[in-house]
């Protein structure tokens, strides 16, 4: 593996794990919630200049139903990440304190919400997208698996995507998306391991999504090709 690839993967974990704790908000307190953000936002644009090729091209060469599915991956991503960070800048009240920005506070809580939610579930279908990548990567540095080893990988992650749809409805994902709640209620009583257990399941149900959309998607562009 070259040292390029190597280092993107390395920021693609950073990210991952701060998205993770990003969704705690309230759990590790707003400062710490802030600053988290801000190293999201480095990662963020660290993340599309290593990937600045990509961007160089988005406009050359023909668009097949695949190279669709990914564009509108990314520039989903981008928008709610966008969001996300001007509304989190608005709200602030201690890293960007210093800008003094008063009013735009009620629609910028709203627009963080859903760019939050929203944007948690886009990134987890955009890594879905690409883990055939990591797939591919994992086999080529590792020992030829038995079938049965195989077998009970995807098991456990079916297992995993089965819990994520149960903890997507228990944690109010999907209203929180909508807007249907203006405020995201946390128990404080709760260990923080299990909440964080809860968010990388939903996170494993909606990789499992975009994994298998994507491998579909596929299979539909090569049979309209022939």
């Amino acid at each position: 593996m070259n040292h390029k690839r190597m280092i993107k993967i390395a920021v693609d974990l950073v990210m991952t794990v701060l998205l993770i704790f990003l969704m705690t908000y309230e759990r590790i307190g707003q400062s710490t919630h802030e600053w988290l953000g801000v190293a999201m936002f480095v990662c963020f644009i660290v993340h599309h200049l290593l990937n600045r090729k990509w961007i160089q091209h988005i406009f050359k060469g023909r668009y097949t139903i695949v190279r669709i599915l990914q564009t509108v991956s990314v520039v989903s991503v981008l928008l709610t990440m966008l969001g996300s960070m001007v509304s989190g800048i608005i709200l602030s009240q201690t890293v960007f304190s210093f800008l003094e920005i008063h009013g735009g506070s009620f629609w910028a809580r709203n627009v963080h919400m859903v760019c939050a939610y929203g944007g948690y579930i886009l990134m987890s279908m955009h890594f879905g997208v690409h883990w055939g990548m990591v797939l591919g990567i994992v086999k080529k540095y590792s020992q030829k698996q038995q079938k049965s080893t195989g077998y009970g990988l995807q098991l456990a992650a079916l297992l995993l995507a089965g819990y994520g749809a149960y903890a997507f409805k228990k944690r109010d994902i999907g209203n929180y998306m909508l807007l249907k709640y203006h405020f995201v209620y946390f128990d404080f009583e709760e260990p923080l391991l299990l909440f964080l257990l809860d968010y990388i399941a939903v996170m494993g149900l909606f990789v499992f999504a975009g994994y298998y959309l994507f491998l579909f998607v596929k299979r539909c562009s090569r049979k309209m090709e022939r």
